[in-house]
């Protein structure tokens, strides 16, 4: 059995998104439907970025099982024979059996379009959201700039979710603007449900005036949907790519208004954490994303060292206990690690081959 690796750009206007549902067709259904045509095979598709209805991709990845023996890079050319004009595979390849793109560490990014104009354009109705009134780009960059960083973005998450830890790690947030077209670029570790359109939407209240740019720090503060601006309309938003990381940094070093930590790899598969400070509402949420991600990062054995005191002996958090060394440092038993289940991201609903 191979492991393909696929690129996939879509138009999703015409879709329900890329998640299969009974209400219409996926982008999911339409490429599942192709792959059995052309292998003759009872083949399942595993995507890596569920986007919504109307949302489009440049690079959305997804993965499957075959016993074909086509080349891993001449996939694209034969599949997208199968697929209609909407849908293409970009690029594919042959990859390990354990690789799961929904369990690596990787960088997101998205961009959301916005005509800012008198007059609409018919060309890019289904591409852009077109706002009438006029939007300060410059302020509306300002206001992006304060999500960068690791931050919880509870303000900007559907109340539908059902994720628990809602803590994310933004690398690009900025708004650009060319013409009649104002663009907001965000890259990150993950994106919660709805996030990129909800913060888009805030932006837009910002840019017409409706809320001052410093709103945007007491939204991200408040931790409360309600705070937010709207919800902007699915048409504007692109995945645009999915990079994996390819290396591990050494160190990640962590200071913010709420917690600060150091995690050390450089002794993988030994790997260390250190909490300097944390709230106390964040303490328990914190601990155990901390020891999620070295245990997702290779450790096999993973040393805690609390600054706050709150760490005790016996302590659980989700699948982890943690007991003392004589050392004071604290060491986590990974009990579904043990045995032999997968350790990965509770925001991730779907199972994929292999786990």
């Amino acid at each position: 059995m191979r492991r393909i690796l696929l690129k996939i750009a879509y138009d999703g206007t015409a879709y329900v998104g890329w998640q299969t549902q009974p209400n219409g067709t996926s982008i999911e259904e339409v490429v599942t439907a192709a792959l059995r045509k052309l292998l003759k095979e009872d083949v399942t598709l595993y995507g890596c970025s569920r986007t919504d209805s109307g949302v489009h991709a440049d690079g959305n990845l997804a993965v499957f099982d075959t016993e074909s023996r086509i080349p891993g890079d001449k996939f694209k050319f034969a599949l997208n024979e199968f697929l209609p004009p909407d849908v293409v595979v970009r690029e594919s390849e042959e990859v390990a059996p354990d690789y799961h793109p929904r369990k690596m560490n990787s960088v997101k990014t998205y961009e959301y379009r916005i005509l800012n104009s008198k007059i609409p354009l018919p060309k890019e109705r289904n591409y852009a959201y077109f706002y009438y009134y006029d939007l300060d780009a410059e302020k509306m960059d300002r206001a992006a700039k304060v999500l960068l960083g690791e931050h919880d973005f509870k303000s900007f998450c559907s109340i539908r979710t059902s994720v628990e830890d809602t803590v994310r790690r933004i690398y690009t947030s900025e708004v650009t603007r060319d013409g009649d077209f104002i663009t907001y670029r965000v890259s990150g570790s993950g994106f919660l449900y709805n996030m990129v359109r909800i913060i888009a939407g805030t932006l837009v209240k910002i840019g017409a005036g409706l809320l001052p740019e410093e709103s945007m720090t007491e939204i991200l503060e408040a931790r409360d949907r309600a705070a937010a601006g709207p919800m902007a309309p699915a048409m504007g938003l692109t995945l645009k790519s999915i990079v994996p990381e390819t290396a591990l940094p050494e160190e990640e070093i962590e200071s913010g208004k709420h917690w600060a930590y150091e995690i050390d790899y450089r002794s993988l598969p030994e790997g260390k954490i250190r909490i300097l400070r944390s709230d106390e509402d964040d303490y328990a949420r914190l601990l155990l994303r901390l020891t999620k991600r070295v245990s997702r990062n290779g450790a096999l054995y993973i040393h805690v060292q609390d600054g706050t005191g709150r760490l005790y002996d016996g302590r659980k958090a989700d699948y982890f206990t943690f007991r003392a060394e004589e050392s004071g440092s604290f060491v986590t038993v990974d009990e579904r690690k043990l045995s032999g289940a997968s350790a990965g991201e509770e925001e991730d609903d779907a199972t994929l081959p292999g786990e």
